[in-house]
């Protein structure tokens, strides 16, 4: 991918040797009132994703896990902080809980469960080590720069898991090439280190099964469940369907998350700008609306209420006309895709979105700790990503791609 910031050196360097380095913190998008049914616990917890503390939490507390609210997800490679929302019950209880790597912060009551989307966004702070002499003032001309102009709003690597090939899966099932997405799933022996995954990879490749499904690791659980519906006879449509509903529209909210990339990396030199045909997001309220005549909606965008959206396709998504349209819709035919694939799969029709292509960054800021580490500052908007920001400033490819909104 581009950099927004093509002409400004980066400050090189790597993210997250530690938790430590990368703190995250929750802007709740309302604060308890002190009164309700709920109570809301402001956590901290370190190397374990939103999922798992949730999990450890409810075994403690003996509630179930569906009745644990939460915001938003979390990386496990990071210090986090944030909100999650418990049913009613003695907060003495909550005195004597005692769990590693989790720490209660602050107990407070509410009216209503918290929700995921009851979320403003993120503060950042993150430590980067191994860079420049000069890197404090490369990353404030950077900051400069994404705070007036917006931060490049891309999903990024981290959306496309482990071998970077989750997209790729999704797109394989929505052109119903279920033998490609079955190999894909498998993965590439050439880019495993794994030597176990690397054998299976490498067995089901040359058609053999049943070496396959013995060299697996016992934790991959859904390439065995793919393997042993094709050991009894299944189609490999059959096989990768059965897959659990929660995997599969992983996999193709990936390729979504794939195809707005691309479109955010065509309009990269011009973000703010507004075309013909475009679907305009209003930030302040979160909602969309049709750019009818671009040269009078200009001054909006050049004031950042507004900016240009780019398409995750979908049945419910607004389709842009135009030059926006043509864009849209020459990105699709190049991947061999119809817009009906989209909705075509039983259970897994995508709704779709319009997305921003741009989001404002918040309260930048940096600080040269000593000559090869940096801490940044910032914070953004709800759903978008760190590694925007951090892929601008570092311009370095051995800077991890791991953190969730």
């Amino acid at each position: 991918m581009a950099y927004l910031t093509e002409h400004f050196p980066g400050t090189g360097g790597v993210i997250k040797e530690a938790a430590e380095d990368f703190i995250v913190e929750e802007i709740p998008a309302y604060e308890a009132s002190g009164v309700g049914d709920h109570l809301y616990l402001r956590v901290e917890k370190q190397g374990m994703s939103t999922f798992a503390m949730i999990q450890r939490i409810a075994a403690a507390l003996k509630v179930k896990e569906r009745e644990i609210g939460y915001a938003g997800l979390k990386d496990s490679r990071a210090v986090t902080r944030q909100t999650i929302s418990l049913p009613a019950i003695d907060e003495s209880r909550l005195a004597d809980l005692q769990l590693d790597d989790i720490r209660i912060l602050e107990i407070n009551r509410h009216t209503n469960k918290l929700r995921l989307g009851h979320l403003r966004g993120n503060r950042f702070e993150i430590r980067i080590h191994g860079v420049t002499e000069d890197a404090q003032q490369r990353a404030l001309d950077i900051l400069h720069i994404l705070e007036h102009a917006g931060v490049p709003n891309f999903y990024g690597e981290q959306r496309y898991g482990v071998l970077h090939s989750n997209h790729l899966i999704g797109r394989a099932i929505l052109q119903d090439d279920f033998a490609e997405a079955a190999t894909l799933m498998l993965g590439d022996p050439e880019s495993i280190t794994n030597e176990r995954w690397k054998v299976a990879a490498q067995a089901y490749r040359q058609g053999d099964l049943e070496q396959t499904l013995q060299a697996l690791p016992g934790r991959f659980r859904d390439e065995r469940r793919l393997i042993h519906g094709l050991i009894k006879g299944q189609t490999h449509q059959q096989a990768v369907l059965g897959l659990p509903r929660k995997l599969l529209r992983l996999f193709l909210s990936a390729y979504q998350s794939h195809l707005f990339d691309r479109q955010v990396a065509m309009r990269l030199e011009t973000l703010e700008v507004l075309w013909p045909g475009d679907i305009a997001y209003i930030h302040a309220k979160g909602a969309c609306f049709r750019v009818e005549d671009p040269a009078e909606e200009q001054p909006r965008a050049d004031r950042f209420e507004i900016s240009p959206t780019g398409l995750l396709p979908g049945h419910k998504a607004m389709l842009a006309s135009g030059q926006t349209g043509l864009l849209e819709q020459s990105l699709l035919e190049k991947e061999q895709i119809s817009p009906d694939r989209f909705t075509a799969l039983p259970g897994l029709k995508l709704s779709g979105e319009r997305r921003p292509l741009r989001v404002p960054l918040h309260q930048p800021s940096c600080e040269q700790e000593s000559a090869d580490t940096l801490t940044v500052r910032f914070a953004l908007p709800s759903g978008s990503f760190a590694t925007s920001v951090l892929r601008e400033i570092t311009k370095s490819t051995d800077a991890p791609a791991a953190d969730l909104p």
